[in-house]
């Protein structure tokens, strides 16, 4: 039979096993545990194993301090140009206090959204359409500037603060698109436009090039041609200043060959009446006569008298006879 004994005992064993469990707490890697003692704040567990009083410590939270992410529901916005639209947010936060983040406030993440809400509506309040869907980094920063001065008083760093989204309503979009689709096709047009400015512009410059080659090329050959009609002249000048020394040369030869044979100026003065009278024969109607040639014809015209005379005289003479 079993003894009251052996059933204390076993009981005893009992209860200090549960206060050994009781007192023994393993906190996993990256989480803490905050401890109250007997309704008030004790210690922070941090990971590993821990042990704690039974029945007087009490952990009241487990806190992860990995980077939480949490989305913010869609905020609905009307801009400063009175346009609605709406904003999907998400933020980072960790905590980095967790006594902070367990008494500070009740609810971390529902007071990061409900901050984040407001302050969405402030600062797009002060955009407009264009500078809100452009202007997203400037959203996320004064978001991430407003949550800080709060958060710091509740042990938790905002990490970032991202906009996911931004809708406005579906005639702006209809009217968006319409207004994409002219400045690409205003786009377009100013770049064919460009690239037909561009060819005219190298083609009137080939045209241009291709001128002033022609222009140079034609002066060179008008230059050649010049050269070569101005070195003819020249070869054509040599040639007939030559001939003429030649005929000068042979003339004196010739002359220089008379005197040399004895020939008195009578005889040259009967050559040069030779010389008029072939000239005469010619077809010219007007002579030059030198004055040396009229005294010849003077003595000529004088001997022909002296022969006329002697002529009639014998025939004068032999009538008589």
């Amino acid at each position: 039979m079993v003894t009251t004994t052996t059933i204390v005992i076993v009981v005893v064993i009992v209860l200090v096993l549960l206060i050994v469990f009781r007192g023994i707490r393993i906190i996993p890697q990256q989480r803490v545990a905050v401890v109250e003692r007997l309704g008030r704040f004790n210690a922070v567990l941090s990971a590993g194993v821990n042990i704690i009083f039974p029945f007087v410590d009490h952990v009241v939270k487990v806190l992860d301090l990995r980077t939480q992410q949490v989305v913010v529901p869609p905020q609905i916005v009307i801009t400063k140009d009175n346009v609605q639209i709406q904003i999907d947010t998400v933020f980072f936060y960790t905590i980095v206090e967790p006594k902070m983040a367990t008494y500070n406030i009740a609810d971390v993440v529902q007071g990061i959204q409900n901050i984040t809400a407001a302050n969405i509506r402030q600062v797009a309040g002060h955009m407009e359409l264009d500078e809100t869907l452009a202007g997203r980094d400037r959203i996320s920063m004064s978001l991430r500037t407003a949550l800080d001065e709060v958060t710091e008083s509740w042990g938790v760093r905002i990490d970032r603060v991202e906009i996911v989204d931004i809708k406005p309503p579906r005639e702006i979009q209809d009217a968006m698109e319409r207004q994409m689709k002219a400045e690409r096709e205003k786009r377009a047009n100013i770049l064919q436009a460009e690239g037909q400015r561009q060819s005219a512009i190298l083609q009137a410059e080939g045209e241009k090039q291709s001128a002033i080659l022609r222009a140079e090329g034609d002066r060179e050959a008008r230059i050649r041609q010049a050269e070569g009609l101005r070195e003819a002249q020249r070869l054509e000048a040599e040639g007939r200043a030559q001939a003429i020394q030649l005929v000068a040369q042979s003339e004196k030869a010739r002359i220089e060959l008379l005197k040399a044979g004895g020939l008195d100026a009578n005889v040259l003065t009967y050559q040069s009446f030779d010389a008029l009278q072939g000239m005469a024969n010619g077809p010219a109607t007007t002579l030059f006569i030198p004055s040396e040639a009229v005294g010849v014809l003077g003595a000529l015209g004088a001997l022909k008298k002296t022969w006329q005379a002697a002529g009639e005289g014998t025939v004068d003479g032999e009538s008589n006879a």
